[in-house]
């Protein structure tokens, strides 16, 4: 199995991330969103793939079959995992596919390395560009609300997780769309993961301010985002990042949740092919 070996001077630090790497054509990387892994994208790799791109996921560190570090759990890092990987597959003219938490990595890569070898990149239920209520983000979520987060991973991450599965999704409005076997899968993934890094993560999506960091994206760039969406509000996340973005775009798709990759999956692969094809 492919991996991306991250060595450092801080053994808490070193991590090795699992990635996929298939097709051929121009490449796309995928980003998973908190607390699942790579294998989320099951539904859109195959038409991506079918379409003519070349299609890497990988697992965040701490997730999926990467490694579980202690320490890491931090956009910037993160983010130099993602350039590792280009570098390492040495990938030119690439578009950057971010779900939910992994829309902080697109932002906080351009902000540390540019946009050189990015072709395009694609915010989808993204928490960019950021989600903490402050006096000059009105719209965000107050820090309770992270807190509350990090409070029930510490005491019940098990149960948290088993119930925020069904938030996730809309469970009650979307049962034709979603069955308890994708619940029960997903929640398969989340528990698997680090709990050091679950935690941590939530800090790193609930609070980091990448509004200075959209400012500097100069590709073609859209956001999508579900019209239902109770986990990530559109307002500080896509909304604002769509407005922050120089002639990005704005795609909402109606009645949609957050995990929409699953739910709205046609709706979804429509729109990612469409872009990638302008």
């Amino acid at each position: 199995m492919p991996y991306l070996e991250k060595l450092t001077d801080q053994k808490d630090l070193d991590a090795s991330i699992y990635f996929e790497d298939q097709g051929d054509g121009d490449p796309i990387i995928l980003i998973h969103g908190w607390p699942l892994s790579g294998a989320m994208w099951e539904y859109q790799v195959p038409d991506l793939i079918e379409a003519g791109y070349r299609v890497i996921t990988y697992d965040r560190r701490g997730f999926g079959r990467s490694s579980r570090p202690y320490k890491g759990y931090d956009y910037k890092t993160m983010a130099s995992d993602l350039h590792d990987l280009i570098d390492q597959l040495e990938l030119e003219k690439v578009t950057l596919v971010g779900f939910s938490m992994g829309g902080g990595e697109l932002a906080q890569y351009v902000a540390d390395y540019g946009t050189d070898k990015i072709n395009k990149l694609i915010f989808v239920a993204s928490i960019a560009p950021f989600l903490l209520q402050t006096d000059d983000n009105p719209t965000g979520a107050p820090d309770d609300v992270f807190k509350g987060m990090e409070q029930n991973v510490k005491q019940d991450r098990l149960g948290f997780l088993k119930e925020f599965g069904k938030g996730f999704v809309n469970y009650e409005d979307n049962k034709d769309r979603v069955s308890e076997g994708q619940l029960n899968y997903n929640f398969q993934i989340a528990a698997q993961a680090s709990p050091k890094g679950t935690l941590d993560c939530i800090g790193a999506f609930g609070r980091t301010d990448l509004r200075e960091a959209l400012k500097k994206v100069d590709v073609p760039t859209l956001f999508i985002h579900g019209g239902a969406d109770e986990i990530v509000p559109i307002e500080p996340s896509s909304k604002q990042g769509h407005s922050l973005v120089k002639d990005s775009k704005l795609e909402i798709i109606e009645n949609a949740p957050h995990g929409l990759y699953v739910t709205h999956k046609e709706e979804l692969n429509k729109l990612l092919l469409n872009f990638l094809g302008q």
